[in-house]
């Protein structure tokens, strides 16, 4: 169970990756939300270097780096495509806010890396940038005001890649409080999403 929980988490996030980049040079746009995908980029960075330096290539070592690879295509997106949602005025400084939220990713990821154990950190530093990330998703559909560079897969697949390590590493192999909370904060924000896209994608389709 803990090894298909640890696949089904993997395979889930990797249809998010691989979807928001199939959507995201079609459709021209950016489909994560840069600081998700700044804590994103830098949480696989710090944590596949861990695993190299181990030369521990388990299964979660292995799909931290295809997850680094697609975020990375991922983030050539947000910066090709990304200034559409910036202020008009503003734009001329997009690159370098975007630069600065990577930055300020890779600080609060260590500050945390730094700050526990690596187990411990790996851990709590995911989970909470998944909380962080749900609501974002949320609030990117309300300021876009339309299902461009989203879809059901995307936020169906996000829900599935979060609720499995939660009853994985909350429940089964612990119970550890913290993470189901995180987890429950995830699944609320995740179907929340989930519904308000449906909402939006039937009211696009009708008129």
């Amino acid at each position: 169970m803990d090894l298909f929980l640890t696949l089904l988490s993997g395979i889930a996030w990797t249809i998010v990756y691989m979807e928001c980049i199939r959507k995201g040079f079609r459709e021209r746009t950016c489909c994560m939300p840069m600081f998700a995908l700044g804590l994103n980029i830098a949480w696989e960075f710090i944590y596949t270097m861990g695993y190299i330096a181990q030369k521990n290539f388990g299964a979660q070592g292995i799909i931290n780096i295809v997850w680094s690879c697609f975020d990375a295509v991922i983030l050539v997106t947000c910066f090709k495509f990304g200034a559409e949602y910036f202020p008009v005025k503003e734009r001329k400084h997009f690159i370098f806010f975007c630069t600065l939220c990577l930055i300020s990713c890779f600080v609060l990821q260590m500050a945390v890396y730094l700050s526990f154990s690596r187990h411990d950190a790996a851990q709590y530093s995911a989970f909470a940038q998944n909380a962080v990330m749900s609501v974002l998703f949320v609030f990117m559909l309300l300021r876009r005001g339309n299902t461009k560079g989203q879809s059901m897969t995307i936020a169906v697949a996000k829900w599935i890649g979060t609720l499995a390590p939660t009853i994985q590493r909350g429940i089964l192999r612990e119970f550890n409080i913290y993470i189901l909370l995180c987890g429950i904060l995830c699944t609320l924000w995740d179907i929340l999403y989930i519904l308000m896209l449906w909402k939006k994608s039937k009211a696009e389709i009708s008129g």
